[in-house]
């Protein structure tokens, strides 16, 4: 029996399963039966693993390759690589979903949806024709509640130097996993020049495409793409001020950190009653753990290309900015190493241990907003610890 006719005798629909190809490698035992595959999709890896009432390729052939899928997420078609989706996702078709991705419940993009090494806490929402790789995005309190990217937008995560240490934060972790936060809304037809910050409750207008950080929330912001005409000479090669860039994408670390001891910690007991929900919280630290691999990368890159920056020995005004970094970077890579390496193990509390041990093991979303405030409070206090102590780093 080939692993298309063990599927289907676990109860798999293949609507036309002449057209289906199943890889070897796939485990028959973690798709779930019920799931409904549609024709010209093909699956595979030994870990995909597809829970109860998915839909794939309703719209168009899907490819599925070692990703994880809770319970009634629909992949309408595209690619989809290394990635976990928990229950309720929804993609349109023609995605293209690359590794490190992590959606959470609820959380969805439209049509024609690029992403990799992004992070949607529930209920976030992409229109269409979008490219939003490098980011965690969050905030929001329920499905008409949400923080939404609206169509046409990009995340710009390329410099002309060169490098990808451009990861953008839009809301954050030791707030945005307690579901309780204004959303933001990142205006269509726009964009988002990483690395930046948002705040929660932020409105990004349609058309415009944002550089910089917005540290107040509840703020409508909009600003002249650029202030006047440029014509003048640049080197590629040449670096100016880091100082902000180097902050934010420790911050983003922090905040990757904190998420992987929020799914250690408090999210574990809900993602154990069934092997499909136990893949996904597997899933979700192994995309974590690729995040922050790529982001150690993206920084070790920028300190050699600010190294060589300083060898063109130009005119720079924030020549000592970038001496020290390049300074201190041997010290800062191992100190994030060792976080990186040390999270399974770090402390927890014991007023966190006494409020995980008191939380019901079903309904995470609705357990999480049913927390007290004093409560809600102690949580976000706790996880704030790791971009606290990420951030201060830098100095």
């Amino acid at each position: 029996m080939n692993p298309l006719q063990h599927l289907q005798s676990r109860g798999v629909t293949f609507l036309a399963p002449e057209t289906t190809y199943v890889a070897a490698d796939v485990n028959p035992e973690r798709v779930a039966p019920g799931v409904t595959v549609h024709p010209g999709c093909r699956l595979g890896g030994a870990e995909l693993s597809i829970g109860p009432g998915c839909v794939i390729g309703a719209e168009a052939p899907a490819t599925v390759v070692n990703c994880q899928l809770g319970a009634k997420v629909h992949l309408a078609g595209g690619f989809f690589d290394h990635a976990t989706f928990l229950d309720g996702f929804k993609a349109g078709s023609g995605a293209h979903v690359r590794p490190g991705c992590l959606f959470e419940e609820e959380s969805s993009i439209a049509h024609t949806v690029g992403v990799k090494q992004t992070v949607f806490l529930p209920w976030v929402a992409s229109g269409s024709l979008i490219n939003f790789c490098d980011c965690l995005m969050a905030g929001g309190t329920g499905r008409k509640n949400h923080s939404e990217i609206g169509s046409s937008y990009i995340h710009f995560n390329f410099t002309p130097h060169q490098d990808k240490a451009t990861a953008s934060l839009i809301g954050d972790v030791p707030r945005g996993v307690l579901l309780n936060q204004p959303p933001i809304f990142l205006g269509g037809q726009g964009g988002l020049v990483g690395p930046c910050v948002i705040e929660y409750g932020t409105v990004i207008p349609a058309g415009q495409v944002w550089r910089g950080d917005v540290a107040e929330p509840g703020r409508l912001v909009a600003k002249p793409s650029l202030r006047s005409t440029i014509n003048t000479p640049y080197d590629p090669r040449q670096y100016h001020g880091i100082t902000r860039v180097v902050r934010n994408n420790l911050l983003y670390v922090g905040n990757i950190l904190a998420l992987d001891l929020w799914y250690r910690v408090i999210r574990n007991p809900f993602m154990q009653a069934d092997p499909y929900q136990s893949a996904c919280h597997a899933g979700a630290r192994r995309r974590l753990a690729e995040i922050l691999d790529e982001r150690l990368s993206r920084l070790d890159e920028l300190a050699t290309k600010v190294a060589q920056s300083l060898a063109l020995a130009l005119p720079d005004p924030a020549e000592a900015e970038h001496r020290a970094f390049v300074a201190a970077w041997p010290a800062m890579k191992e100190a994030l190493a060792g976080q990186l390496a040390a999270r399974a193990a770090a402390a927890v509390p014991e007023a966190v241990q006494v409020l995980a041990a008191s939380l019901p093991q079903t309904e995470y979303l609705k357990a999480i907003q049913s927390l007290p405030p004093e409560a809600a409070q102690t949580l976000a206090a706790w996880l704030a610890a790791c971009p606290a102590a990420t951030a201060a780093l830098q100095g």
